[in-house]
């Protein structure tokens, strides 16, 4: 059970980056549409009560264009991805509306089909598989630097089509995007930039020696008419990345870190792993994702006319940001929400939105999570944590919610030593 708070809570604090919910506890009771100054110095209004966020996400008047934003340039400039702007980035699915909208998302939903979803499976247990026998001989491991997060940048590098001769690169990229605070200043706006360049140069090189992979399905739809800009290809494997990778990453690390604060709900997960249990093992992971979900809050949203939220009154270019972990911890939708319930039926959470931008990668999302902890809880049952629980730290920033690390121990495996 959640204490919340007497009074309103401080808001975008380390200790509340370390636990939230005691604070989003106060707000659905007290402010579930609250007006506050965000740390990048933007103002908007935070939506954190289920049935208000989930109306939010689908309402055709809050639009994902920033250009709708009532800020001045320099405002908008501290919403979105950082150095999207700067390196040209911005015509992709998170920053557009229908028709632009539904046409992209046409294209390019045809990479994640479940029919393609399930080829790609034995190649995420490839991953999987390999990322472990690196550690598994040493009886230690630092979970989110040594797993969570190579398996999805190589899995979405192996979707785009990127060669396993640039995989380290984006690797490295990637690993700057996620450290917000914790690089050196510029190093996440330089990452994108260097991103955007090495996905021009990709797609004029495939242009040339198209193969089976998502850039060049993209090349494709733009050859055969679809008017797709060469822009609007890059922007597209870019989100594709961003939006793909961090998000499994904080999947698997946020599951770990719940099932060691949760010993009977571990229990129940290893013993559906043990006996490939599949309707729970899918079950798990849609609890995990409602629990500690990767996404704390949805991505920006701005108002394109006067509405009203919750009984607030929304103003023309005000931004909106729905708060997913609020939202789906709300005991007006479910049962004892602060309790960790792998067989939990009534499960309509919000992790992965919902409406036209529900996250078109959520079936590889859930496939790489399920894939990650079934064989890590496989091949290393005794796993724990080699810290206290009170040393962990969470990485800043305002949409993701993931570890920076989770150190782990566990008997080393006899046939990788």
């Amino acid at each position: 059970m959640v204490n919340t708070p007497d009074t309103a809570p401080e808001l975008f604090t380390w200790e509340f980056a370390t636990d939230p919910y005691p604070a989003y506890a106060w707000l659905r009771e007290h402010a579930p549409v609250h007006w506050t100054k965000l740390p990048s110095g933007v103002e908007a209004w935070l939506v954190t009560r289920y049935a208000d966020a989930r109306q939010a996400l689908a309402d055709g008047r809050l639009s994902k264009n920033p250009d709708h934003h009532a800020e001045d340039a320099q405002g908008k400039s501290r919403t979105g991805i950082p150095g999207e702007r700067s390196a040209n980035l911005m015509t992709h699915l998170l920053n557009i509306d229908p028709p632009d909208h539904t046409r992209l998302r046409r294209l390019v939903s045809k990479a994640f089909t479940p029919r393609r979803v399930a080829l790609f499976a034995p190649r995420v247990q490839e991953l999987a598989d390999g990322l472990i026998d690196g550690f598994a001989g040493r009886g230690e491991a630092d979970l989110i630097h040594e797993f969570a997060f190579p398996l999805p940048i190589f899995a979405i590098c192996d979707l785009l089509g990127v060669p396993a001769e640039d995989q380290d690169d984006f690797r490295d990229w990637a690993g700057m995007m996620i450290r917000h605070g914790g690089g050196p200043r510029g190093g996440v706006a330089r990452s994108v930039k260097k991103i955007r360049a090495y996905l021009a140069e990709l797609i004029h090189k495939k242009r040339a020696n198209l193969s089976d992979d998502l850039i060049s399905d993209l090349i494709r739809a733009s050859d055969h008419g679809e008017h797709l800009t060469e822009n609007e290809a890059a922007a597209m494997a870019f989100v594709i990345l961003f939006a793909g990778f961090e998000t499994t990453i904080n999947l698997i690390g946020n599951s770990a870190h719940a099932f060691f604060r949760n010993s009977a709900q571990r229990a129940v997960f290893q013993d559906a792993v043990d006996r490939r249990d599949d309707a729970l093992l899918d079950s798990a992971v849609e609890e995990l994702l409602r629990f500690d979900g990767p996404v704390e809050l949805a991505t920006w949203r701005y108002a394109t006319e006067a509405l009203e939220i919750g009984g607030e009154s929304i103003g023309k270019g005000d931004p909106v940001l729905v708060v997913l972990a609020a939202a789906d911890r709300d005991p007006e939708r479910f049962a004892e929400p602060d309790t960790l319930d792998l067989s939990r039926r009534d499960n309509q959470h919000l992790g992965y939105g919902h409406g036209i931008h529900y996250c078109l990668g959520a079936p590889l999302a859930r496939l790489e999570g399920r894939t990650a902890l079934e064989t890590l809880f496989r091949r290393l049952p005794d796993l724990q944590l080699a810290v206290d629980p009170a040393d962990l730290r969470w990485r800043g920033g305002l949409i993701m919610r993931g570890l920076r690390t989770l150190p782990v121990e566990f008997a080393p495996e006899a046939s990788a030593s």
